[in-house]
Parts: structure tokens; C-alpha cells; sequence
């Protein structure tokens, strides 16, 4: 279903794109899907809005793209290989990736970045980062959060804060219900 739904969004991004950001698109794109994947569609519900390979002009002139882009929360995500991001990278490559996220930062995003280990081996991690970083900006209209129902957007805020694993007894008494009641929000 995924593979599905990923090649009409990359199809429709394509038709959308000219220059440096079709060659971008036309590239290998292995980390950005897995991103997409693991984190953006389980949290954001679909790919409306979402911008591939988002073209910037860095604050030295220079053209730059974030792997996704979501305008309604103004966030660039990132899918970062330690291998191509870290572990083989010249001095001057990593300036360069620093000067990046300072540009993303002065173009007033955000940038979100997740490693492909953390995509791998922690996505339910990641996902709650993103439900997070929702929570904090607010419910953006169209986003996740925003289209639950009041009490199941507690049960998430309320697991966010704890931080750690909960059951519906703690829901319970987050909630001042009864465990019978608490059962309904819990199973979000």
C-alpha cells in the first residue's frame, strides 16, 4: 500500500519540478522514503501538503534542499546516513552542513532531522518526536493532533509527557474516569 501511494506523490512531484530539484528528485531517494514511511505518513495521515526535495537559497546564495518539506508546521525533515552525513565527510563538507541548518534556521523553518538508524530500529521514537514538535507549535490545521478528538489528543500529550511507557490505569487517573471509560481513549 505504501509503495503504492509513494509512487503517485513522487509521480505528482515530478510533473511539479524543473532544474536542479527534478535531478534532486531523480536521484536516489531510499532515506527520504523511509522517512516518509517510518515517520511522516503514520503521523501527518498523508502526503497532502508535503514538499520533496524542497529547494532554499542558503544565506551564502547557494541552492539547497531539504529532503521534505511541510509548509503548514514549517518544518524541513532531514533522513541523515552516518556513513554519507558523519563517518566520511571532509572538514569542509561538515562546514557546509552546519551553514545549512543555520540557513534553514534564518529561512524561519524548522529543521528536523532523524538519522536512518533512529528511522530503522526506533520509529515509534520518532513518531512521538514529531507528535511533540506538533504539540508544541500548536495544532496545525490538517495535521494529525488537530484531527483527533479532544481526549485522544490528551491521551498522546499526556504519554509525551510521561515519557515512558503508561497503561489505562494511568490514563485513569490522568483523567479522573474510570478504567472501563479509560479503555476507549487508550487503545489511540
Amino acid at each position: 500500500m505504501f509503495e503504492k501511494e509513494y509512487e503517485g506523490f513522487w509521480n505528482e512531484q515530478v510533473r511539479g519540478a524543473g532544474g536542479q530539484r527534478l535531478e534532486m528528485l531523480q536521484r536516489d531517494l531510499t532515506g527520504t522514503k523511509k522517512l516518509l514511511e517510518m515517520v511522516l505518513l503514520p503521523v501527518l495521515g498523508s502526503f497532502k501538503g508535503l514538499v520533496l526535495e524542497y529547494e532554499m537559497v542558503s544565506l551564502s546564495g547557494v541552492k539547497i534542499y531539504g529532503d521534505v518539506f511541510n509548509p503548514l508546521i514549517r518544518t524541513v525533515f532531514e533522513e541523515e546516513n552516518f556513513v554519507t552525513h558523519a563517518e566520511m565527510i571532509t572538514r569542509e563538507r561538515f562546514s557546509f552542513e552546519r551553514a545549512r541548518a543555520r540557513s534553514v534556521a534564518a529561512l524561519g523553518y524548522t529543521y528536523f532531522p532523524y538519522s536512518r538508524d533512529e528511522l530503522e530500529k526506533k520509529p515509534d521514537f520518532c513518531q512521538r518526536n514529531l507528535y511533540e514538535l506538533i504539540g508544541r507549535i500548536g495544532n496545525a490545521e490538517g495535521v494529525g493532533l488537530h484531527q483527533l478528538p479532544v481526549y485522544e489528543r490528551e491521551v498522546i500529550r499526556f504519554a509525551l509527557f510521561r515519557n515512558k511507557p503508561f497503561r489505562i490505569a494511568d490514563v485513569s487517573v490522568c483523567f479522573s474516569i474510570t478504567k472501563r471509560h479509560a479503555e476507549k481513549y487508550y487503545e489511540i
